[in-house]
């Protein structure tokens, strides 16, 4: 998974197995030591005057934009400081401030105020979640009476040092979760020597690590109950301090550091009261074999780690944790074999395998776990049948995961299962041909995925009925058929619906007005879209109706949905111009409409949506100029697509600024003017390969007041000419780097600025106007793959430095004005003369032209000899003639000179002339030549 994709998921995660521990407490340890609460508790007592000068103060020195501390002051003077809100007093302080509770306020990021250090009194100071910022002041070490102090939740608050906590004696229980203590090195030997501490919380707090040496020095508070360490990169030196608190600790929480390796046995060997231990989001590997003395353990999260080995070895380590045991997550890890027999943990509530490597089939016994309330076994390489008797004693469960296995679930059709399941994940279990009957037992669930099931059936009515209070459903990639009813009154709260890649058919019904996501794509859904007018959600973050037979005109509130992340509307009929944006706001961060019949130009209302990475708007009827708005306001653009359009023009400079753009597709259009020479700029295609393999965006699929929402990862899927061809790339979308400007009405030269592209893969200039030479840098195209310049004017040679294009594996030259010898390189001579036809002037191989040095010399004409009956026979005649030829020719010439003198003189003076004027010529030709040769 991508990165960035991956980096959402982790989070989601996370909260995911946040939630999972704080609902597996039956009771926070973190109690309120107050004795009274502000609006009613301690109404005949009476705040002294210097702790209500002090909160006036406080009050004074924040800002209170909510009006929470309305109560503080004016009219309220005479009732007395003890019934302010969040404010309380005791008699057994006398009558000081023993209770202030400010959490949960909005104070705009403002420091707390150093007038909390005079309410020395102070027993109890909560202070979360209320927007404060910057450094904690040390005047809280004046507050030497406080138990309690819970400063969570401020991101921007700071402590350079915690030796102030030192001078608080009395605390019992500290909270700083998210409060920067980057910079507090010794903050291990602090919390280590307040006597009475019981509960300490530092998550997400960024703690530096200790060595070991440092360690040593510690002597660690012998009261220590709960400590929560959660996300703080702490390594493996954390283990032996850990290790002297001995038998104090009842809950630990040491998930997302940086423990790695094989866990010391050292580390919980004392431990004899520990009930909580949460390990997950580490490194950890090897069998963590001081576990099995964990004879009180309850709870184990050891999810997200590179352990690995058959499963059994590490449950027979367990030894008397077995009898204890009520939850066990071992997601995210290397295990496999098969799944051992679990019959010894009696007390099994929650199992949660996921994401492992186990095979085989699932064994009956699993049905003899009475207690468990949580199955999870999802994406496995599990296989074989689930039969009634695995599920038949199961009375408890609420939450089966199944999925992403190869499992075949064989239920009669009669069977009522003895559970009623909440949570119900078997994508990609096979359920069908026919529906599932025994779903129809299940009234209380609240999220249903039965996608990629093999169901071929018709919906029956009830399916749709079975929980009002359904919050997520999804059922794509099967065969159902038949309509969908009104769906406006069958869901929760902020439901997430897919009904994707089925044969559902007729108009889309009404839908919940508070959708999180919709998904029909790949249907038969027709009929207009006016629905969409209807749903209000504040968080409608997913629509896809891409491949439908959808008509009409995209309804004017289309795009008054603020919370949008993904709108997909390809491959429909829908017609006529986009309308504007009708709100200020814009998440879109990937736009489909290729594939309908749109006209006009795109609404500039659209460079409102900075998010906008995936444009694809091809195949329609769009006109006008490309927007310059484009290259101007949106930029974190990766793919553009403006293919088979109208747009005319020239290409705008402004399209150089997008500096992750990736995709570049303005093919089959009418655009005009020269390659800009700035595409240099695009710095993504200058870079070669990738860091992701596709391009995602997460958005909430679903969300409901039970549970934080699920993010969903929506793959873009790019669909490009290549290689001749329409391609559709998913999964390696994020790997192309392509420009594609064919099929217009360019002119001029290709800029050699374009050989910079290093990362460039397919490169595609074919049927333009363009002239002049291919650049000689053009092997600077190192991962080019594919190229065509075919069908413009271009002249010249062919370049040699096309022996550095190792990876071209398409080319296309032909149709220009193109000359000389095809280079002699055994990539260009690989391809079929189809590549370079149409170029007059060219020649060599592969095409049949030979080449002028290619030619064979001529061989002299052969003597032609006349045949006669009598050829064999060369008579006396033939001498004879012969003979008095000879004597006629050489006395006719020679007689006349030896007897006539004036004929003789004139005939020497011509040789002797004729040697004159050829020695002259010589010697001139010889001089220029010299000359020649010194310049």
């Amino acid at each position: 998974m991508s990165s960035s994709l991956y980096f959402l998921e982790f989070w989601i995660l996370l909260a995911d197995y946040q939630e999972s521990i704080n609902s597996s407490r039956s009771k926070s340890l973190f109690t309120d030591t107050r004795t009274g609460v502000g609006d009613g508790a301690g109404t005949s007592i009476k705040c002294i005057e210097r702790d209500r000068h002090a909160l006036l103060a406080i009050k004074q020195s924040l800002i209170d934009d909510y009006g929470h501390l309305s109560s503080w002051g004016k009219e309220e003077h005479k009732k007395g400081c003890c019934k302010w809100r969040g404010v309380s007093c005791s008699n057994q302080t006398g009558q000081h401030l023993n209770y202030l509770d400010l959490s949960y306020n909005d104070f705009g990021g403002q420091q707390i105020p150093e007038f909390i250090g005079s309410l020395n009194k102070l027993r109890y100071l909560n202070l979360s979640h209320a927007w404060l910022a910057g450094r904690v002041p040390h005047q809280l070490s004046n507050l030497s009476k406080l138990q309690t102090l819970d400063l969570s939740g401020n991101w921007n608050m700071y402590a350079i040092k915690l030796d102030w906590l030192s001078h608080l004696s009395s605390l019992t229980h500290v909270c700083l979760n998210s409060v920067n203590l980057s910079e507090a090195v010794d903050w291990m030997q602090v919390v280590s020597q307040l006597p009475s501490l019981t509960e300490l919380q530092l998550k997400w707090c960024d703690l530096p690590s200790v060595t070991s040496s440092s360690i040593s020095f510690v002597n660690s508070s012998k009261s220590l109950v709960l400590l929560y360490l959660f996300g703080n990169d702490l390594s493996n030196s954390t283990y032996l301090w850990l290790s002297k608190f001995s038998s104090s600790l009842v809950d630990v929480d040491l998930g997302s550091n940086f423990l790695e390796g094989p866990i010391p046995d050292y580390t919980f060997e004392n431990m004899t009261s520990l009930m909580h231990l949460y390990l997950g989001y580490n490194q950890i590997s090897g069998t963590p074999k001081s576990l099995g003395n964990l004879c009180t353990l309850k709870t184990l999260y050891l999810n997200v780690n590179n352990l690995r080995g058959p499963l059994s070895d590490l449950l027979n380590l367990f030894g008397c944790t077995r009898e204890t045991l009520e939850i066990l997550s071992l997601d995210y890890n290397m295990f496999s074999g098969s799944l051992p027999d679990f019959t010894k943990f009696l007390s099994m509530k929650e199992l949660s395998i996921s994401n492992n490597r186990l095979n085989g089939t699932i064994p009956k016994t699993i049905g003899k776990l009475f207690e468990l309330e949580v199955l999870d076994l999802s994406s496995n390489l599990l296989e074989g049948m689930l039969i009634e008797a695995h599920m038949s004693n199961l009375s408890r469960l609420s939450y089966i995961d199944l999925s992403d296995n190869s499992l075949t679930l064989n239920f009669g059709s009669a069977w009522v299962p003895p559970f009623q399941l909440q949570t119900i994940r078997l994508g990609s279990c096979r359920l069908g041909p026919h529906f599932p009957e025994w779903l129809h037992t299940q009234k209380n669930c609240s999220l249903i995925d039965i996608s990629d099931a093999g169901i071929s059936d018709i919906v029956p009515s009830w399916f749709w009925d079975l929980s009002p209070d359904k919050y997520y459903l999804n059922v794509s990639y099967n065969h159902m058929k038949g309509t969908v009813p009104d769906l406006s009154m069958k869901f929760g709260d902020h439901p997430g619906i897919d009904l994707s890649s089925n044969d559902f058919e007729g108009p889309i019904p009404p839908v919940p007005s508070n959708l999180t996501s919709l998904n029909l794509s790949k249907n038969r859904f027709s009929g207009s879209i006016s629905f969409l007018c209807t749903v209000l959600g504040e968080i409608f973050t997913n629509l896809d109706l891409s491949d439908n037979f959808l008509t009409g005109e995209l309804p004017n509130c289309w795009l008054q949905l603020q919370d949008l992340v993904v709108l997909n509307l390809a491959n429909n009929n829908f017609s006529g111009r986009i309308p504007d944006l009708s709100s200020a706001k814009c998440s879109i961060q990937s736009l489909y409409l290729r594939n309908n019949n749109f006209i006009g130009g795109l609404p500039s209302s659209l460079k409102m949506c900075q998010e906008l990475k995936f444009i694809n708007v091809g195949e329609n009827g769009f006109s006008g100029k490309i927007p310059t708005w484009i290259g101007e306001s949106l930029p974190n653009l990766v793919v553009l697509s403006l293919r088979s359009n109208r747009f005319n023009g020239s290409i705008p400079l402004q399209l150089c600024q997008l500096p992750y753009v990736q995709v570049l597709d303005f093919s089959l259009n009418n655009i005009s003017g020269t390659i800009p020479k700035c595409l240099n700029n695009l710095t993504a295609m200058i870079q070669r390969g990738s860091s992701v393999s596709t391009i995602t965006h997460t958005y909430l699929s679903y969300m409901s007041s039970s549970v934080s929402g699920t993010g969903t990862e929506y793959i873009d899927i790019a669909t490009l000419v290549w290689k001749g061809t329409d391609q559709e790339y998913i999964r390696n979308l994020g790997y192309l780097k392509s420009i594609d400007i064919s099929s217009n009405q360019l002119i001029g030269e290709i800029p050699e600025e374009i050989t910079s592209l290093e990362g460039l893969i397919s490169l595609n200039l074919s049927r333009n106007h363009l002239t002049g030479p291919i650049s000689p840098q053009i092997g600077q195209l190192s991962s080019l793959d594919s190229l065509d310049l075919s069908n413009n004017q271009l002249i010249g040679e062919i370049p040699t430095s096309f022996e550095f294009l190792n990876f071209l594996g398409m080319f296309y030259l032909s149709n220009n004005n193109l000359s000389g010898k095809i280079p002699s390189i055994a990539k260009l001579q690989n391809f079929d003369a189809s590549s370079y036809v149409g170029n007059p002037e060219l020649c060599g191989s592969p095409l049949p032209r030979k080449c002028p040095e290619e030619k064979p010399a001529q061989a002299p004409a052969p003597a032609i000899i006349t045949h006669h009956n009598d050829d064999g026979v060369i008579n006396q005649g033939f001498y004879a003639s012969v003979a008095l030829g000879f004597i006629v020719g050489f006395w006719g010439a020679v007689g006349s000179l030896l007897l006539n003198k004036s004929w003789r003189h004139a005939y020497f003076r011509f040789l002797s002339h004729t040697k004159d004027r050829l020695y002259v010529a010589m010697v001139l030709n010889v001089a220029k030549l010299q000359r020649w040769l010194r310049n």
